[in-house]
């Protein structure tokens, strides 16, 4: 099992990426709309803090329910990110 500042480091690693290139978005297409682009921003902090919180298992014991929270803790993860890229993808086309 990977360990949790692993996690922590992939979850600020990717979250870090929605913003890097939503401030990119911004600087090559500045008249885009740049409300936009700030909510995709905003909803991407809100989305760490919300993992982070989640980071530790209520169930520590249970090693399958374990692997169980790390892994929709994942899926989580990986569902959100994509759905911001898709959503800076399109306010910036």
């Amino acid at each position: 099992m990977a360990s949790r500042r692993n996690l922590k480091k992939d979850i600020d690693y990717l979250v870090g990426e929605v913003i890097s290139n939503s401030y990119s978005c911004l600087y090559f297409n500045p008249d885009r709309k740049k409300d936009e682009v700030i909510k995709i921003v905003e909803d991407a902090v809100e989305l760490r803090n919300m993992l982070f919180s989640r980071i530790k298992p209520e169930e520590k014991n249970n090693r399958s329910l374990v692997k169980k929270h790390y892994a929709a803790l994942r899926n989580d993860l990986m569902n959100s990110i994509d759905g911001l890229f898709e959503r800076l993808s399109e306010t910036c086309k």
